[in-house]
């Protein structure tokens, strides 16, 4: 009868040791983020209808956790440490759904809604109070080396779905579509939208005369078709008109 006792003893008291370690750890994250990511909170509270408090945001968003993760894989980045940098940004990814390269600069502030799916390059360089939504990416265009991911400025928000390609410049407070293509640079004060992006609005105003048709945007590809087949059938009726008649 000790046996089984003193190991029921032991089973229980395993418990309440990890119940108190737990216990511990979220009460020390809690302490961490107030202190070092007040900024990003205080973000998240302003710019998410949904967020109740400090609390639920410290505990269950992931893009403060992904945050917090990339600001030490940062620190193992810049002190050439990047193999343990990336298996931090890799690790993170997969309970976050988030990858920010640890070599990415990024400002205070910083608000990821939802969070699935976004990317941020490792030569990105994002200001102060900057907003991505689900399935950004802030990429490159090729395998081109040095700076080639997007700068983005102060007040800066990214649609769902937007991707925002190479070594390019958006301005500060500018807005950019959901399932945008940007890949020239914006300047501030500016709204973008389309697949290429194309700015309709500038300082406030319209930069195009009329209500933007998002419904139907241009797509390049079938422009690009569209040309070709003109051009084919232009041939083809060149070809009929040298036909020698019999």
């Amino acid at each position: 009868m000790g046996i089984p006792f003193f190991l029921l003893f032991l089973g229980l008291a395993g418990i309440v040791v990890g119940f108190i370690l737990i216990l511990f750890l979220v009460i020390l994250k809690i302490i961490v983020y107030k202190i070092f990511f007040r900024h990003e909170i205080r973000a998240t509270l302003e710019r998410d209808p949904a967020a109740t408090g400090s609390l639920v945001i410290i505990l269950t968003y992931p893009g403060i956790s992904a945050f917090f993760s990339y600001r030490i894989a940062h620190i193992f980045y810049r002190l050439k440490l990047h193999f343990i940098a990336r298996v931090i940004s890799q690790w993170s990814r997969l309970f976050t759904g988030i990858e920010i390269h640890p070599g990415a600069q990024i400002g205070k502030g910083l608000f990821i809604d939802h969070g699935m799916g976004v990317v941020i390059g490792e030569t990105t360089i994002i200001g102060e109070n900057v907003t991505l939504f689900q399935g950004v990416t802030l990429g490159g265009t090729g395998k081109e080396k040095g700076k080639r991911h997007p700068t983005l400025g102060n007040n800066v928000v990214v649609g769902a779905g937007a991707k925002v390609l190479g070594n390019i410049v958006l301005g500060d407070n500018v807005s950019v579509g959901a399932n945008a293509v940007v890949i020239h640079d914006v300047p501030a004060n500016s709204t973008v939208v389309g697949v290429p992006g194309r700015i309709t609005r500038r300082e406030g105003q319209r930069v195009d005369k009329g209500d933007v048709d998002y419904c139907n945007l241009p797509d390049p590809l079938n422009q690009t078709l569209d040309k070709i087949e003109q051009e084919i059938q232009k041939i083809e009726d060149e070809l009929k008109d040298k036909k020698p008649k019999s």
